[in-house]
This record gives C-alpha cells, structure tokens and sequence, in this order.
C-alpha cells in the first residue's frame, strides 16, 4: 500500500521532471557560427616532476575576425580548475626548464596596431611578471632550455648583419635632433625585384605571395637566461650557412645540440632525406649522427643518454608515392639504426584527418623513453584511431598503452615517465588536456572548456562500417546521421572525401560533418585505398593510379549505404578538400549519380600543378615521369580531359593564396570551361586564404566556407533557392 507521504514524494518527483523538460527541449543541433564559441587546445606541456600541465588556450574574437592564444596552467591530481597564465593574445609554445621554476614562451606583440615578430619571454613560476629575452629582428621561435636553465637555444631566420643594423637604429635613436640632422645620407636604392634559381620558390601558408627567401634559413641561436633585472644578453648564432636546421634539443649534457637537416642544394632531384646532426654550443662544422634511406623526425635521448629513439620514414626503393614511419632505436654515438616496428604495419607518429585542430599551438609527439629504458612510448594511426602504444625496446614487441576509439592528438611525458599529458579528441568532442597514467591506461580529463555549449547541442555519434570494394579489399567508413533520424525516412546524403591521398578520416572531432547532419544530411565518409593508417601496401597501392581505383571504392561505399534503405539515391552530393577536391572532380567526370558537387582547394590538370605548385614532382612518387615526356599520363588522369561529362552542378571553393593546390591548376580552369559549356556551376573565393582554409583560416572565412557548401547543396538536394548562386 502507498503512503500518503509516498504519494507526495512521487508527484514532487513528477513536477521535478516536468520542469526539467523544458530545460532538455532547448537542446538544438550544432551551428556553423558555433565555430566562435570553440575554444581549442594545444601543446601539453607536462612539468618535470609530473604536477601541471601548461598549454595552449585558443579562443576566437569574432569582432576582430581573428584568433588570440594564451598560456594556461592546469594541476595533474585535479584540484584546481586551470588558470590563465600569460596576459598576451599571442602566447604560445611554452617550455619548462629542467627545475621547473621557470617558463619560457613566445609572445608576439602589437605596435601601431601591427603584430611584431614573434620574441622569446620567460616567467617565473614563483611570481612576476614575464620578461623578453629576446629582441631579434624577423623574429625567435622553438625556444630549448639546456639542462642547467641558463641558456635558451632558439630558431631565427635573422642575420648577424641585421642584428649590427639594429644596435646602429637604437644607438641612432639616442641622439639629438642635431646630430641626426648632420648625418643624414641618402639611402641606397634597394632592389625588391626577386631572382629565383629554385624550382621550389614558394611555400603555402607564407606571407607575401608564398615566396621563399632562400637568403634567409632558419638557424640555431643561443641566449643567456638574464638574472632578475640583468641587462639582456646578446644573442649568438651557432649554425649558419644555406641550409635550415629543424627539430633541435641540447644534448644530454648540454654541450652540444641536435637537430634534423637535409643539406642538400635542390633536394628535389632526390627522394626524400634528412639525418641528424650535432653541433657545439660554440657553433662549428655539424657532424652527422644519424641517417637512414629516408627521413628522421622527432627524437628522444634515452634516460642513461647512451641511445636514441625516433621516427624514421624509409622512401623505398624504387621510391613510393607513401612510405609508413616507424620507431627506429639506435645507440649512441655512431649504432647502427635499429627498426623497431618493421613487422608492425601501422603508421608511427599517425594521425587522423578534422578540421578541429587548434589553429595556433604545436602538437607535440616524440616518441618517449621508460624510466628504465626498456620500452618506448609512441603514437600510432590506426584504422580510424590514434592511440599511444608501448614498445618493447629488445623485442618490438607493441603493447597498447590507451585504447579506444579517439585521436591522441598531442602529448608529452614527465622526467621520470610516469604520468603523460595529451589532448584528446572523440567525433562528439573538440578536444580536452587530459593526464594519463602509462601503467594503467586510465585519463582524468583536466579541462572542460567547451562542455558548456556542448551540452546545449545535440550531436551525432557515427557508425563505424567495414564494407568489400570491386577487388576484394576491405573499407572501413562512418555514417553520420541527423540527430533525429528515423530509419522509416529517406534522407539526402554527402559523400566526404578526405585529401592528402595518404591521410585519414576517423574517430576525432569534424564540425563540417556534423553541422550538415545537423542540417538533414546523411554524411558519408571513408577511407579508400590510398589512405594512411591501414599499412604500407594498402597505403601505396595507388601509385601512378591516383585517381582510378579509390573511386570505385568510394563508389562501392555509396552502394553500400543505399542498402540500408534510407539514403534517397536521388538527393546525393559530394565534397572533398585538397585531394577530396581532385576526387570530387573526378567523380563528377565519371558519374552523375551526385545532383550537386563542392569541389574545394581542387586539382583539375595534373599538367599545370605539377609546373606551379609549391612543392614537387621531380621523382617518381605520383607520376612515372615528367608531363613533357609522358603527357598522356598526365591527361588521362586529369579531370579537365573530361570535362564534357560534368552534369553535376559544380562549385569550387577557393583560398586566392593557396600555392599547395593553386587555383589556376583547379577550380579557376573547370570553372570556366564549365561555363562555355553552360553547365552550373560557381567559384567561390577566399581573399588571402592559404590550404589552409578550412582548419585556420580567418574565423569568418571558415563560417563562410560551411554556408557556402551546405548551401549549394540545400539549393540542389532540397530544392532551396536563396538567390545567392545566380549565374545565365
């Protein structure tokens, strides 16, 4: 029998839910404009002893249309919220000192309403403010601390000749009037016309046109940490001549410093090569330390300083259109390189393609040493995850260290490798600091800066399917559907194609995907053969075939949702970035089941992207030989050939200053031959956009760019016409 007292807790209980109910109805589907709102972060930095974490903080000004950055500090055990740091709106790239008492960060700062090159700061952690230890004209970067914190190596694109006319500007600047007066000379004209040697003379992403100054590598300098209200110091420049130095840290004992290099004049004639190097802190001849048949990237010295592991990428011989990275371990000095993981065909150091990646900060990565140096810690891409593995240094044998199905997109490890700072991304979440625990695999998550929109929106979880392609080769793909999806429904699709080729979509956060299941769609992506992170072969089966059979794999993935029963084949379209562009101009010349198309930082003539991109062609990776001697090859796996076949209405989606995939090689040709041929069809641009439009471009550019792809679509699938494409 029910109490009266029961009975009145029961319908309190009932109001309570009543009044919640409106609260869960407000939830909504996800924005384009929601971009302003995300908040990012990046390069976890985990302290010496294993007790905070400082990062970067990434947040948009939708006023200003831009991005500000800030360092952060959050407490490994939890018991604090993180807190600001730094008090500037371009912080970045923060380095403990081996005691971790001290931060140093590069800041940029604005004068007269310009940003200025980029500086080298340093903070106390008892207190105080931060203080500029450098003041180099274009700039320092990729600030090192040595071991015993009194110095900070730097990267700088300076010269010595430069600093010498800074010291006279500022010795000028003491002067009186008079004296000014007297000197004034007459300047020497100086030439802004550029003579280029280099068949590479551009770089996407850099200012003034992309155009590289080969005059200007960037070098390795050294600076004395000053003490308290000590003078600076002066700079000094320890390596010099034509060729860059990248990737670089103190040797153990701080009396030399490594670093990564090719030098090579014009490594273009050569498949892809660089090896480690040394130098003396007091500058002097490098000497090589390391190389393989291919490239090394990141590094780590072993605890007793005797071995290195790193991440090494053979080039094959012949040479591969994609070569798979592995852990290599090598004693130290002059071991021969050892491949730990030669039986493991999983990618190294991989990774997962989105576009949620913090538009400023670094992605740290290095494989890290065991305190007992019987294991190294690595990432590892891996059909459709990224996930830190364990290596057994003896055996190669791999153990999994996290598991799941998410992208470890960053993290670094504590002195003694026993707690590991990473970010983390899912399909539902941007990404969060979160601190693992090696031994146990378990992660406490550190921040939540986004879980208060997120949880206003109501977001889709996608389903994971394996499918058989025209040969026997199995797919893996994700369908994403709208947030209130009925089976009982037909829904219009979108076919997702990722770039590269050799990249991969999976289990980390796209806003593009789920703001247009939000609008309706049923989105499709996968990973055709040609992708990374399922092996070598599989990786490098479309040499010289790119674009052909990974279009009948996208195409049996189409087939493959249609038998689910909901997908109206009638109201399907297709999109792709970068490669995903290349392959959306193909699909369109070779099908017309897709009733609309947005083809995006596009390849449409192999001829003209192979004289005017900014990287190259010159061995045998995607193509057998050059368009001069075979230009068959070139046109018969280009879209243009076949441009009479376009029934698709077709929009290109284009940055004005992407010299990776140039327009003129893109969508500015399609565009207009398709509109001699009358055919519909729209070119979108972007002013001052690079590649990478979609993961960092201006805040609004990026809003733009997702209206202008649903809305092409909403006018050709659903029939909506908002009057913005208007063409006779």
């Amino acid at each position: 029998m029910t109490s009266h007292r029961s009975r009145h807790i029961a319908a309190l209980a009932l109001l309570a839910l009543v009044a919640a109910a409106p609260a869960f109805a407000q939830k909504r589907g996800i924005t384009e404009k929601d971009l302003f709102t995300f908040v990012w972060v990046a390069d976890p930095q985990i302290s010496p002893d294993g007790s905070q974490v400082a990062f970067v903080r990434v947040t948009t000004d939708e006023k200003k249309d831009q991005y500000e950055s800030g360092i952060w500090l959050a407490r490994t055990d939890g018991s604090e919220p993180p807190r600001k740091l730094t008090g500037g709106s371009r912080d970045n790239t923060p380095r403990w000192s081996a005691d971790g008492r001290r931060l140093a960060f590069v800041r940029s700062v604005d004068k007269d309403g310009k940003p200025q090159p980029a500086q080298i700061f340093v903070m106390s952690m008892d207190g105080g403010e931060a203080r500029a230890i450098t003041e180099i004209p274009r700039g320092a970067g990729n600030p090192q601390w040595s071991p015993d914190g009194r110095t900070i190596a730097f990267s700088s694109s300076a010269r010595l000749d430069e600093l010498k006319k800074e010291e006279e500007k500022k010795q000028e600047a003491k002067k009186d009037d008079a004296d000014k007066e007297d000197e004034k000379k007459e300047k020497p004209h100086e030439s802004d016309v550029r003579v280029i040697t280099n068949a590479v003379y551009r770089a996407n992403g850099v200012p003034d046109f992309g155009y590289v100054d080969p005059e200007r590598p960037s070098h390795i300098w050294t600076v004395a940490v000053p003490e308290a209200a000590a003078e600076l110091a002066t700079p000094r420049q320890v390596t010099s001549g034509e060729f860059s130095e990248n990737n670089f840290q103190w040797s153990p004992d701080g009396s030399r410093i490594f670093f990564v290099s090719t030098r090579v004049k014009e490594p273009y004639y050569y498949p892809n090569d660089s090896d480690l190097y040394s130098v003396a802190v007091s500058g002097g001849e490098p000497t090589k330390v390391l190389s393989i048949d291919g490239t090394i990237s990141d590094y780590t010295f072993s605890p007793d300083s005797k071995r290195v592991a790193f991440v090494g990428t053979l080039h094959g011989n012949p040479v591969r259109s994609y070569s798979q990275s592995d852990l290599w371990v090598a004693d130290l000095p002059g071991g021969a390189p050892r491949n730990l993981t030669a039986n493991y065909d999983f990618d190294v150091d991989g990774g997962l393609g989105g576009d949620q990646r913090a538009p400023r900060g670094g992605a740290p990565s290095a494989p890290a040493w065991s305190k007992d140096g019987r294991t190294v810690f690595v990432k590892i891409g891996e059909q459709g995850d990224a996930n830190i593995k364990r290596i057994d240094v003896a055996s190669g044998k791999v153990d999994a260290v996290t598991k799941g199905h998410h992208d470890v997109m960053a993290y670094t490890v504590d002195a003694n490798a026993q707690k590991v700072a990473v970010i983390l991304s899912t399909q539902t979440a941007v990404g969060d600091v979160q601190v693992l625990d090696p031994a146990s695999g378990a992660l406490k998550k550190l921040t939540t800066f986004n879980d208060d929109l997120f949880n206003q929106l109501t977001l889709s979880e996608p389903e994971e399917i394996w499918y058989t392609s025209f040969d026997g080769k199995k797919i893996q793909g994700w369908i994403l559907k709208p947030p209130d999806f009925e089976a009982s429904k037909k829904y219009p699709m979108i076919l997702e194609i990722h770039g590269g080729p050799h990249s991969a979509y999976g289990n980390t956060f796209t806003h593009e995907f789920q703001w247009m299941a939000a609008k309706g769609y049923v989105v499709l992506f996968t990973n055709p053969r040609g992708s990374s992170n399922y092996g070598q072969d599989f990786g490098n089966i479309i040499q010289f075939k790119y674009p052909g059979d990974d279009y009948k794999d996208l195409m049996a993935g189409v087939d493959e949702i249609l038998k689910k029963g909901y997908v109206d084949e009638n109201r399907m379209g297709v999109t792709g970035g970068s490669g995903g562009g290349l392959l959306t101009n193909w699909v369109v010349t070779q099908t017309t089941r897709f009733k609309a198309a947005v083809s995006q930082r596009d390849i449409s003539d192999w001829t003209t992207f192979w004289y005017t991109a900014d990287f190259w062609l010159f061995n045998p990776t995607w193509f057998q030989k050059a368009p001069f001697d075979d230009p068959q090859d070139f046109d018969k796996r280009s879209p243009i050939t076949y441009v009479k076949n376009i029934q698709t209405p077709l929009m290109f989606i284009l940055g004005d200053e992407d010299w990776r995939t140039p327009p003129s090689a893109g969508g500015e040709q399609l565009f207009r031959a398709l509109k001699f041929l009358k055919r519909p069809t729209v070119m979108v641009r972007f002013p001052d956009e690079s590649h990478e439009l979609s993961r960092s471009g201006k805040p609004w550019h990026r809003v733009e760019r997702l209206q202008h792809i649903v809305g092409w679509m909403d006018k050709y699938l659903l029939g909506k016409n908002t009057g913005t494409y208007t063409y006779n």
